[in-house]
């Protein structure tokens, strides 16, 4: 009994240690602590709808509008900015440059250069680089140009959808799904395809990068390295590669004959949508790459729902800027309206590395960026016709650093046993090296042609050490089993700072193995093997078996309490659940994002096993209104399902 008694006294302690450290994490700062988001004043009557940002060698900033316009603003960190109409009368632009007293900017169709010859301030000369064909669909939009090291431009140009078939990408005229290096003297050369919805496009340390989002043929969001002759992975744009100048020589019958692009007819010769299978054998990208060695696989994935729905520009973080994390990249989301944050490293001559969150809550869809003289970051952003999260459809921002060095992980890096997670201030020793800190989950996701991909082949992987350097700014741990070109969820939940006991800011990061890197191992020797959740698991098992002792009721006294009727869920009962599985990425309570607000669905009047069923297997056509449509989700448990559904049917 004394043992017991010694046992229960030592559960009550580590319950009041762990209420300590939820305290304390309560007062960590937030990434709003450090970095603020600020607006820019815009007069009266002008609709940004912010398509592309540049800044002008004096200082100035200029910016493109989805509404054909450009803008010259001076001190645009004022606040008072003077904003000037330089062109006008354009088509939906989506990128912008500046070179040699030029701009130049992406209309749906064509290259085109802006020169004010008379110096009045306005542009006289519209002057056409290269045009490229379109067969008039919405879909059919171009982005960039991007100015590369040797002065040429790069755009890319999304494919558009079927008629009938409405889900699946089309390059309909030649070009479509690619990347174009067009020289200033309008010479275009087809750089690389396989791309769906390019909106990323920016050159990297002098390499040329982009992003895609999630869609047929695309898993999720990521960022790639473009080299000429590569195929990213949608097959759309294979439809041209039989041209004289195509550098990528993969057709469209090659890649069918590979992996079936699922173009089935029903009995009545109608196309039938593809929707996900549970439990099939399926491909993915790195399979595929043994058939096609030009395929080129993501260096970095970007989580759908947690790190992005729609990805967009990718910017390096200058030296001398937001402190810790210079040299790094950030990448914008037009969907979930917010930066992410990726640190990449060479293993064995291919780019890899590890993604983060980095800032929420902007007011609109974020598109573009660009940095200001004073290092803080403008954002430009846009939402109609696409939807985003944020209360506004179009904005001006500014992203402010105040000087401050928050406690986030600096950098995660493959080691030939697991990782290095290098941080931004030393850790607390006791909780970094107590292996109950960490958790680490790898998986990947399907390559086939339905909207999206579940998370597939998931494991939860086993830390069998870690060990902290000496100046605490370092934890390298053991890993079992690490998964090449598989996603690596490192969470670091327990981690505190030295000095203020802070958590992290952000406590996971996604790492892309590309590589396992070959080199010296840890010994076990040398690592700790401390877990304190071992010994809390079991010592509650101990005290419940006391307190049932002592609370068990005769069985007659438990047949006598009254039957009640199960009480619907509240959206606290649910929020974690909605959190976990990415639903709140899209979907809010009373107000329209991406998706639907909960009230809405609730109003269909849909069962709860027909809104699981939904879950898994969407029905985009069911709600035409909304542009971005749903991945299937089968990864979501039935009685998790079952109880968002009922709360989402409480709100009726």
């Amino acid at each position: 009994m004394k043992n017991i008694n010694k046992l229960y006294k030592t559960v009550l302690l580590a319950a009041f240690v762990f209420s300590g450290i939820s305290a304390f994490a309560q007062e960590t700062p937030k990434e709003e602590d450090f970095f603020k988001i600020m607006k820019v004043a815009t007069p009266e009557g002008i609709i940004l709808e912010v398509g592309g940002l540049v800044n002008l060698p004096n200082g100035d900033l200029g910016i493109s509008t989805r509404r054909g316009d450009v803008f010259i603003v001076e001190n645009p960190t004022s606040s008072r900015p003077y904003f000037r109409k330089f062109a006008s009368g354009l088509h939906e632009i989506l990128g912008l440059a500046y070179k040699d007293g030029a701009f130049y900017c992406a209309q749906r169709g064509e290259l085109t250069k802006l020169v004010d010859t008379n110096m009045d301030g306005k542009a006289d000369v519209y002057e056409t680089i290269y045009s490229w064909p379109l067969s008039g669909h919405y879909h059919e939009y171009s982005f960039g140009p991007k100015i590369a090291p040797d002065g040429s431009f790069f755009v890319t140009g999304n494919v558009a959808f079927g008629n009938e078939e409405w889900w699946r990408g089309e390059s309909r005229v030649p070009w479509r799904g690619w990347a174009m290096r067009i020289t200033e003297d309008g010479k275009m050369e087809p750089w690389a395809t396989g791309m769906r919805s390019p909106a990323g496009l920016g050159f990297l340390n002098n390499e040329l990068f982009y992003t895609d989002n999630q869609g047929d043929w695309m898993g999720s969001g990521a960022l790639w390295k473009i080299e000429k002759g590569d195929f990213m992975g949608h097959p759309a744009g294979l439809a041209w590669s039989g041209m004289p100048n195509s550098p990528v020589k993969l057709t469209e019958a090659q890649f069918n004959s590979k992996i079936d692009p699922r173009k089935v007819k029903n009995d009545k010769g109608r196309y039938i949508k593809p929707e996900n299978v549970v439990n099939e054998n399926f491909k993915t990208l790195f399979d595929m790459k043994k058939e096609f060695p030009e395929l080129r696989l993501p260096a970095v994935w970007l989580p759908y729902g947690i790190l992005g729905i729609s990805n967009s520009e990718p910017i390096t973080i200058p030296k001398g800027y937001f402190g810790p994390f210079e040299g790094q990249t950030l990448v914008g989301d037009q969907g979930m309206s917010i930066l992410s944050r990726v640190f990449m490293e060479k293993v064995n001559g291919e780019y890899q590395g590890a993604s983060f969150m980095f800032r929420s809550g902007f007011r609109s869809g974020v598109l573009r960026m660009s940095w200001a003289r004073d290092s803080s970051l403008f954002i430009g952003e846009t939402n109609r016709g696409w939807g985003s999260a944020g209360e506004a459809n179009e904005g001006l921002q500014r992203l402010v650093w105040n000087n401050k060095t928050p406690f986030e992980m600096k950098a995660v890096r493959a080691m030939p046993d697991g990782f290095e997670i290098e941080f931004t201030q030393p850790v607390d020793p006791k909780s970094a090296e107590d292996l109950a800190s960490y958790a680490v989950e790898s998986y990947i996701y399907k390559y086939h042609p339905v909207y999206g991909s579940p998370p597939v082949n998931n494991e939860n992987l086993t830390i069998k050490g870690v060990k902290l350097s000496a100046d605490g700014l370092k934890a390298r741990i053991i890993v079992d089993n690490l998964r090449r070109y598989y996603i690596h969820t490192i969470k670091l939940d327990g981690i505190r700072e030295r000095d203020n006991f802070y958590s992290l800011v952000h406590s996971t990061a996604y790492y892309t193995l590309n590589n396992i890197p070959e080199g010296a191992k840890l010994s076990m020797t040398e690592v700790s093997t401390k877990n304190s959740a071992i010994v809390i698991a079991q010592a509650p098992a101990a005290v419940g078996g006391i307190k049932k002792a002592a609370v068990a009721a005769p069985a007659k006294q438990v047949a006598q309490v009254p039957a009640q009727a199960e009480k619907a869920p509240t959206y606290n009962d649910v929020k974690g659940m909605l959190a976990s599985y990415t639903c709140l990425s899209c979907h809010n309570p009373d107000r329209k994002l991406v998706g639907p607000a909960f009230k809405d669905i609730a109003k269909r009047k849909y069962s709860p096993e027909k809104i699981l069923q939904l879950i898994h297997n969407p029905q985009p056509e069911n709600w035409p209104e909304y542009p971005t449509p749903m991945p299937p989700m089968p990864q979501v448990k039935k009685e998790d399902g079952l109880k968002i559904a009922a709360y989402i049917n409480s709100l009726r």
